[in-house]
C-alpha cells in the first residue's frame, strides 16, 4: 500500500462538476455521477468533493445528490460545502461519506470542529485552509464563502483548528489553482511544520513528478483537480488517474517514514 495517498479533488456547482483557475473561470466538466464511476474503474486511492457554493450562497448541502454519489463511490470520500451544524455532518455520514470537510464554519465556530470530532472520531474531520499571496507576496487566510483575504494570521488559525480537533488539513493555494505551475512547496512546509496531522496538498500539480516535491515538502498527501479531468494546451476534459504500479513505482526508493 502506498503511504501517501493521491486524491482527486472535484469542484461541484449547481450539480455538475467544474474546475477553476485560481478560484475563477469555472470550466463545465461534467455529471458527477460519470466521473465517480469512471474514478471507481480507476481505483482511485480516495476522492474529496466540494461543493464551492454552498456556504457563499448560505445553503445547506445538497443531500439528494451526495447521497446518490455516495451509493456509487467506492473508494473514501471526503465531501465539504455548506456544513454548520452536527446534524448536518450526521446526515452527510449517514449517507456514506467517510470525512466532513470545513472551512467557513470552522471558522467561525471552531467548537463545531471540536463536536463532530468527539462525535464521529477526528479522523473524520478535515478543515480546508485556502491561501492567498497579497501583493507583498505574503501569504494571506483566504475565505472562500466570502470572497476575501482575513485578517487572522493563517497559521495561527491552522494550529486552533487542528487544536480544535481536526485530524487533517486540506491546504490550497489559491494562487495555484488550476494553473499547473506546480505546488507551492514553501506554502506546504510552513504548514506541515506547524501542525502533526496529516495534511493535504492542493493547487498546482502540473505533472505526476510534482507529487514527491510536495511530499519531500511535508505533505502526507497529494491532490489535484486539473491533472486528473483535463488533458492537453487546450485544457480538455479527459478523466485520467495513474495506476497503483505507475504510482508505486514514481515513490519507489523514497523515504517515506
Amino acid at each position: 500500500m502506498l503511504k501517501h495517498r493521491v486524491i482527486p479533488a472535484l469542484l461541484l456547482r449547481d450539480g455538475g462538476l467544474v474546475k477553476t483557475q485560481k478560484f475563477g473561470k469555472h470550466k463545465y466538466i461534467g455529471d458527477p455521477i460519470n466521473a465517480i464511476r469512471i474514478f471507481n474503474e480507476k481505483e482511485v486511492d480516495e476522492l474529496v468533493l466540494l461543493d464551492i457554493d454552498a456556504s457563499r450562497q448560505g445553503r445547506e448541502p445538497d443531500y439528494a445528490l451526495i447521497e446518490s454519489i455516495a451509493a456509487e463511490c467506492f473508494m473514501p470520500l471526503g465531501y465539504g460545502g455548506g456544513i454548520s451544524t452536527i446534524e448536518q455532518a450526521r446526515r452527510i455520514f449517514s449517507s456514506g461519506v467517510e470525512k466532513v470537510v470545513l472551512q467557513t464554519s470552522a471558522l467561525q465556530k471552531p467548537e463545531l470542529v471540536t463536536e463532530i470530532a468527539q462525535r464521529f472520531g477526528s479522523q473524520s474531520v478535515v478543515v480546508s485552509i485556502d491561501i492567498k499571496r497579497d501583493w507583498l507576496g505574503r501569504y494571506r487566510l483566504w475565505s472562500s464563502s466570502s470572497r476575501r483575504a482575513l485578517s487572522v494570521d493563517w497559521l495561527e488559525a491552522l494550529k486552533s483548528m487542528v487544536a480544535a480537533g481536526a485530524g487533517e488539513v486540506l491546504l490550497n493555494s489559491v494562487d495555484r489553482d488550476g494553473m499547473q505551475q506546480g505546488y507551492d512547496l514553501r506554502l506546504i512546509k510552513a504548514a506541515a511544520d506547524a501542525v502533526d496531522v496529516p495534511l493535504i496538498a492542493l493547487g498546482g500539480a502540473a505533472k505526476r513528478e510534482d507529487f514527491i516535491e510536495a511530499t519531500e515538502a511535508g505533505a502526507s498527501a497529494v491532490a489535484a483537480g486539473s491533472l486528473f479531468v483535463l488533458q492537453g494546451p487546450h485544457r480538455a476534459v479527459l478523466i485520467s488517474y495513474p495506476n497503483y504500479s505507475e504510482l508505486e513505482s514514481l515513490f519507489r526508493g523514497k523515504d517515506v517514514s
